[in-house]
């Protein structure tokens, strides 16, 4: 009887412990994305207003549904029904031409940086169901229709083509003097793709008459290299015996710009001109954009502070280029500003920070002032766009807390109307007519749920609730996800969220992980789904069931509490940021299950940076900390991100003195660093001279590099390994 007992307890314990297995999560999963919440991608409405088109799971199909139900509607492009002898086994993506009669086809999709691409790109006749290539001529970048449809411009190696499909797609080179790492015609350079959040500087004008664009001259720019070798998933033969390199302009702060220039060119009588844009020899032309008007071309122009943004409109013909609008604010305006500005008949919007809270303002092509759109002490966080036939403008903003989006529309007598009524973080696309609209809701418990609603917010019909999902988790024994506030020491109240073991226990002391972003504008404590360093606080949850409580707290410097909570870091990054976490260790300390002696703290890129400066604070309260990829001194970083907040070296020495490697000798605590050695934005010579300074400090640290890998460090198996490298490091280390 005794043995039986001892067996059936025995297993008993078994069967507990493959429950309790089967209820945590494993971080190979978490990494592989199984617990990825579905979402609705690549959504288009067309022109009818009742209708959008997506692309297929499969790549084989653009599907078109209706927006008042939801259903499939018909199939605008099938891979199986192409007829001609051109064949396409799946596409990248697509892009409408404005009549909807034609579609270019993307495929064989090869990415440059973080936005920028080479495709093979087809025209696809929607009536007649036939491809044909948009040019024989090699693949093609950022590919733009004139609004009649009958015209495609993009570029190749650095120069502007021009096809007409209304001439058996004959194909014309409108520049000439495109040259890498010299001139480029109609895309980006490096810092401007990467800082002014775009991919194409190239646009025709509102008659289909003229073509414009932005011409970068980067060959005064520095070059910087990184290496290339052969690596695992890709593998680079070509680099089999030696490795290479790869070479580009970077400019770092206080160093020589692209000198940039408008130009437009006369589709009939192939004229190039040069437009008359006022703009000092160091300052930036960040977009263009086509008006209602053929005669005004937008060109918006930055100062090199970043402090004061003009609106000019230029004749594409004369060249004259006259002062629209001058939005001139305090230290600096944010990198959304010309992602939030919109044309329409007769005039645009925009929005401003200029009384301290982004609104949007409302101006005709003269650059009048028709009207402040909203007003009040929270931030525009999304501007969807101007129903001309309503008069109404529609947006996200803060209005209901810092920690929450909500989905509105103001018509012109200033009747505000709530769109989405869950409390938590919405966004929307709304259909061409905007009677209809996508929402996407979320907050730190639920995972997305898309629904279609009416111009009223009414719901029309859910097409995505990831209920699967939810039950999946619910069966994972997941924590505590909470929001706190606290007050540091010297008065500001910060917010955070917490992320704590399921069988916690008040009376037990944990080990504390913080986990933070802190860059200027940044906000990681949303009531959102995408709250944390993995949607749904995966990681924090996974961390939670190693035994540690997560943290996250946005400091002073991040963004949704206003312009004079975010600018406070200004001309000295990194300080306020450091002592804030260092302030939230210090609380968290005070906390009577917190073991005050065992906390650590790990971020990426601005994350990293603040981890080291956070850990070289002065005051010791880190055990541990991980740095990932991280800035390590201004001076190395890009020219448009560091002096939008520092100005430049020359300007503000005393700022970019303020560095983790200057304060490597005063690093406290167990510190790995993780760096990609093929990172082309925060570069790996930031910690190969951190690495340098902490060796002649004589201070002990462990580094992680990743071959071939860029500022994402991904590919083949390398995100599991790094965060199986950062779990083990607080594990072992604190």
């Amino acid at each position: 009887m005794k043995r039986l007992i001892s067996l059936l307890l025995l297993l008993g314990l078994a069967i507990c412990l493959s429950v309790a297995a089967e209820a945590n999560l494993e971080l190979k999963d978490i990494c592989a994305g199984k617990y990825s919440a579905r979402r609705i991608y690549g959504i288009n409405p067309l022109n009818d207003g009742e209708q959008y088109s997506q692309l297929s799971s499969d790549n084989k199909q653009i599907i078109t549904y209706a927006f008042r139900n939801g259903e499939k509607t018909g199939v605008l492009f099938d891979v199986t029904t192409t007829r001609g002898k051109i064949k396409v086994d799946r596409i990248d993506g697509y892009i409408m031409s404005p009549d909807e009669k034609n579609i270019l086809i993307q495929t064989k999709t090869q990415r440059i940086y973080r936005r920028s691409k080479t495709a093979v790109y087809y025209i696809y006749n929607v009536r007649n169901k036939t491809l044909a290539p948009l040019s024989d001529g090699g693949p093609q970048e950022c590919p733009v229709w004139s609004p009649d449809g009958y015209m495609v411009a993009f570029v190749r190696e650095n120069n502007i083509h021009l096809v007409k499909l209304l001439f058996s797609n004959s194909e014309s080179q409108v520049t000439k003097d495109g040259e890498f790492n010299k001139i480029i015609n109609g895309k980006p350079d490096w810092v401007n793709e990467e800082e002014f959040v775009c991919d194409r500087s190239l646009t025709f004008n509102a008659d289909n008459t003229m073509l414009c664009w932005i011409r970068y001259d980067e060959s005064e720019v520095p070059e910087f290299s990184f290496p290339w070798y052969k690596g695992l998933s890709p593998e680079r033969q070509e680099y089999l015996t030696y490795p290479g390199a790869y070479t580009y302009k970077y400019p770092m702060a206080g160093e020589q710009n692209s000198k940039v220039s408008v130009l437009s060119y006369d589709i009939k009588s192939h004229q190039t001109r040069t437009m008359q844009v006022p703009l000092n020899k160091d300052g930036y032309i960040p977009r263009i954009f086509m008006t209602s008007d053929p005669s005004k071309l937008a060109v918006v122009t930055l100062n090199r502070h970043q402090d004061r943004m003009d609106i000019y409109m230029a004749n594409p013909r004369s060249t004259e280029a006259r002062l629209a609008v001058r939005d001139q604010v305090d230290k600096y305006i944010g990198e959304n500003a010309c992602n939030q500005m919109q044309f329409f008949a007769g005039g645009f919007a925009m929005c401003s920070e200029r009384d301290g809270w982004n609104h949007i303002y409302q101006y005709d092509l003269n650059g009048n002032l028709k009207k402040q759109v909203t007003r009040g002490e929270f931030s525009v966080t999304d501007f969807y766009g101007y129903d001309p036939k309503g008069l109404t403008f529609y947006y996200a903003s803060t209005k209901e807390s810092p920690l929450r989006r909500t989905v509105y529309k103001t018509d012109v007598k200033g009747r505000e109307t709530k769109l989405s009524t869950e409390q938590g973080t919405n966004s929307a696309i709304f259909s061409k007519t905007f009677k209809y609209f996508i929402n996407v809701y979320s907050n730190l418990q639920t995972p997305p749920v898309t629904t279609l609603r009416d111009a009223s917010g009414r719901t029309l019909k859910t097409l995505i609730d990831n209920k699967e999902l939810a039950d999946r988790l619910s069966a994972k024994q997941l924590g505590q996800r909470e929001f706190f506030t606290f007050r540091t020491s010297g008065g500001t109240e910060l917010n955070g969220f917490m992320v704590k073991h399921a069988s916690f226990s008040p009376g037990k002391k944990y080990p504390v992980i913080l986990f933070q972003y802190s860059g200027p504008g940044s906000q990681q404590v949303l009531d959102s789904w995408s709250t944390g360093n993995m949607e749904g606080c995966l990681y924090e949850q996974y961390l939670a069931q190693q035994g540690f409580i997560s943290v996250c707290v946005d400091g002073r410097g991040t963004g949704g509490r206003g312009a004079l909570f975010e600018k406070q870091t200004y001309l000295r990054l990194g300080q306020l940021e450091a002592e804030d976490q260092v302030e939230t260790a210090l609380y968290l300390g005070t906390l009577p299950y917190v073991d005050k002696n065992r906390i650590g703290i790990w971020g990426w890129s601005y994350g990293g940076f603040c981890t080291l400066m956070s850990m070289s604070e002065g005051r010791p309260v880190f055990a541990a900390g991980v740095a990932v990829a991280p800035p390590t001194c201004w001076r190395y970083y890009d020219s448009v991100y560091t002096e939008r907040f520092m100005r430049t070296p020359q300007e503000n020495p005393e700022g970019y003195d303020v560095s983790a490697i200057s304060r490597a000798s005063q690093l406290n605590g167990n510190l790995l660093i993780c760096h990609g050695l093929a990172d082309d934005n925060v570069h790996f010579r930031n910690t190969a001279e951190y690495a340098e300074a902490l060796v002649q400090a004589d201070k002990d640290f462990k580094m992680q590099t990743y071959t071939n890998r860029n500022h994402s460090i991904y590919g083949g198996n390398t995100r599991y390994h790094l965060f199986r490298q950062i779990t083990n490091w607080f594990k072992t280390q604190m």
